[in-house]
């Protein structure tokens, strides 16, 4: 009867150990995540200015062309 007490307390020691190692990377996560967002909305003006300097450009060419 003790081996058997002695072989749960063992099992609940490891589970917790677990449930804190998995509450860190639950941590880690939602930061990564919050990261990862932070990164995608600094980025989407990029293509739209790409975009704008292409029709700028193309608009100019066509300016100096009939000029």
């Amino acid at each position: 009867m003790r081996s058997l007490h002695d072989a749960v307390s063992r099992v609940e020691t490891k589970l917790d150990g677990l449930r804190d190692g998995y509450a860190e990377v639950t941590k880690d996560v939602a930061d990564h995540e919050s990261r990862l967002r932070t990164l995608e909305r600094a980025r989407w003006p990029l293509p739209t200015v790409a975009a704008l300097a292409g029709v700028a450009g193309t608009a100019s060419g066509l300016i100096a062309l009939y000029r």
